[in-house]
């Protein structure tokens, strides 16, 4: 034990477990001094993470976007299964409610950002946000590192390409509107359930399900090209949905859409396990055994190229689907690929103008 019930009650995780780098677990016990029972519940406390630079590169052949910035770490959203609660053993942290109570903003994003563009050797790509945690996660209401960011990115006519499960993007389409008309911005929503107790289950503190789609809308009236993730699949939880998450999301607007096979590296297993143990314990084996199915037998495969679709006929049968209903509504007619060749960096504070 870990955690008690009432120090997780509206989170995601039930359980605080050790990281992967850590030398000693972690356990309660009553000692006799105080009863268990007055721990408090966890809170949320944000930390300043003061890096040397913003920008994150990758060369995974699997990953659409080579660039990325995170302007937060750990994620309040709480998801059981988010592939990004790992990361948080590197700071000495536990994957479990460390991830969703503990969190670190990087308030020097915007500046940091800025100098990286104006370096001469820099080559614009299409930056992702969103791609580790959301970068629309609630603390972003008053921390508005997030808008910072689009605010440079504009000023250099820079591709962003975002992905978020929060209604809070739509306070920045001001900015993204007009990124858009230039091909410069898009947005994908992740909607995982239409039900809402499931979606608040799974995700919650994250958007309801109305919300997401009431997002995807407005992006769309904005005419700031929008997808759908439904991500990730969860066998004999949500994978029922496909077909209805993509048509509400195509009515809703939505003119692309992709998905992602549930995955379970390193300390996320543990976590989501426990959480659907607790959640639905009656269907806890069935899903896991699905799961299996599509990762080689394991838990998890990390194998390039399968690990966000999975393998066997399960894996195969999922995505099939998912392009049946896509060929049927549309979607995925045109994939939008943005334009890096606007641009260019403005004169800054103090820097002296070409003559000519």
């Amino acid at each position: 034990m870990t955690a008690l019930s009432h120090q997780a009650r509206g989170r995601g995780a039930g359980v605080n477990i050790a990281g992967r780098f850590e030398t000693h677990d972690r356990s309660l016990f009553d000692d006799g001094w105080q009863g268990l029972e007055d721990l408090a519940p966890f809170r949320t406390t944000v930390f300043e993470e003061k890096p040397r630079t913003i920008i994150s590169r990758n060369d995974s052949p699997d990953i659409s976007f080579d660039q990325s910035i995170n302007p937060y770490r750990g994620c309040e959203h709480g998801c059981s299964y988010c592939y990004a609660r790992p990361a948080h053993a590197y700071m000495g942290l536990s994957p479990g409610l460390d991830f969703e109570s503990k969190l670190f903003a990087k308030p020097d994003a915007a500046k940091l950002l800025r100098a990286e563009l104006c370096a001469k050797g820099y080559v614009p790509k299409t930056i992702a946000l969103g791609a580790n945690t959301d970068a629309y996660q609630p603390i972003e209401r008053q921390r508005r590192i997030t808008r910072a960011i689009l605010e440079v990115l504009a000023e250099f006519n820079h591709p962003v390409a975002i992905v978020t499960k929060s209604a809070l993007v739509t306070r920045d389409i001001d900015i993204l509107g007009p990124m858009a008309s230039k091909g410069l911005a898009k947005v994908a929503v992740s909607v995982t359930s239409l039900d809402p107790k499931l979606s608040r289950a799974m995700e919650p503190r994250a958007a309801t399900p109305a919300r997401r789609l009431a997002a995807i809308e407005q992006l769309s009236a904005a005419g700031i090209p929008a997808a759908v993730m439904v991500a990730p699949i969860i066998p004999a939880v949500n994978d029922s949905e496909i077909e209805a998450i993509l048509k509400a999301a195509q009515a809703a607007g939505a003119t692309e859409a992709g998905y992602v096979m549930l995955r379970l590296p390193h300390e996320v297993k543990d976590v989501f396990k426990d959480w659907l143990e607790a959640t639905m314990p009656e269907r806890a084996a069935k899903v896991m055994s699905l799961v299996r199915s599509s990762s080689g037998g394991k838990d998890y495969d990390a194998a390039f190229g399968t690990r966000q679709t999975g393998t066997g006929p399960y894996a195969w049968t999922i995505g099939r689907r998912f392009e049946l209903a896509c060929q049927r509504l549309g979607l995925n007619r045109r994939k939008l690929k943005l334009d890096t060749s606007q641009f260019r960096r403005p004169p800054q504070p103090g820097e002296q103008l070409a003559l000519l």
